[in-house]
């Protein structure tokens, strides 16, 4: 699965660093699924950086921050064209920038949600939406004990007004938080509003249109991937306890063919990536 990103930004007016001459401008590429998740977790490194006062970063640390090897990094900021300096690095605020672009984040981005719950409460008041182009523009629920009551700026309105508020709003992106049984109605309302992309918290599928995009998350799968890669971690160690009480020095071919793609060999062995997953990102 592939998102096209057409160029933007510095990219788009095809300016040039130095020179004052225009540079070819990017042709609109295919970027994986898989490296534009890594581009928003390069993205939330760059941004820790920038932050700490940092300008240079080399492809090796940065590779290393984000739980990925610098072989895949380089090629994965490739679908952005020419970005750092062999020897030098990359500069933390320019890269920042062209990957704000990539994502599409440079446009900013209004949200609405739907369901303030516990969990719609919590992500309503994370303050890292605004740092990153997405403005809380709109809260909702059904619930005539919520409806009226003030989180953070915002008044909750009731959810029989979305698909209007939410077109008046100007939302882009709907987050529900909703009991699953009312998802799919929240959903149609929001495609009915104009909202191409939903974020769903429901543990269902959702219907929807071919031009929305709809990304998922579900906390039990989410902890399920955590109790396997727990597991898996306890398997590589008792592994590597009985190689070393064994008295053996080779690795099996498996494990020589893992060091090989990474590059690297921890002390639970290649296989084991910086945030613990068994699967290189």
């Amino acid at each position: 699965m592939t998102q096209l990103h057409p160029p933007q930004g510095e990219d788009a007016r095809g300016t040039a660093d130095s020179g004052g001459g225009a540079a070819p401008v990017v042709p609109v590429r295919d970027i994986p699924q898989a490296t534009v998740t890594r581009l928003a977790t390069y993205l939330r490194v760059l941004g820790a950086l920038a932050e700490a006062g940092t300008l240079i970063v080399s492809s090796e640390e940065l590779a290393s921050a984000a739980g990925v090897g610098s072989a895949k990094l380089r090629k994965d900021l490739s679908f952005l064209g020419p970005n750092g300096v062999r020897g030098v690095g990359y500069d933390v605020v320019r890269l920042q920038s062209r990957i704000e672009n990539a994502l599409g984040l440079d446009r900013g981005h209004r949200v609405v949600l739907v369901g303030v719950g516990n969990l719609g409460r919590a992500l309503a008041r994370y303050p890292g939406f605004d740092r990153r182009g997405f403005t809380m523009a709109g809260l909702f629920d059904a619930d005539p004990t919520i409806v009226g009551t003030r989180v953070g700026d915002l008044v909750v309105r009731h959810v029989d007004v979305l698909e209007e508020d939410a077109r008046e709003l100007g939302a882009t992106i709907g987050v529900v938080a909703t009991p699953e049984e009312v998802a799919q109605h929240v959903c149609d309302l929001l495609v009915r509003s104009g909202v191409r992309s939903v974020l769903s918290f429901a543990p269902i599928e959702l219907a929807v249109p071919a031009h929305v995009e709809v990304r998922r998350v579900d906390l039990a799968v989410e902890m399920q991937v955590l109790s396997f890669n727990s597991t898996r971690h306890d398997e590589l160690v008792r592994t590597a306890d009985g190689t070393r009480a064994s008295g053996l020095t080779r690795v099996s071919t498996q494990r020589s063919a893992r060091r090989t793609q990474t590059g690297k060999a921890g002390p639970l062995g290649p296989a084991v990536t910086r945030n613990g997953s068994v699967i290189a990102p």
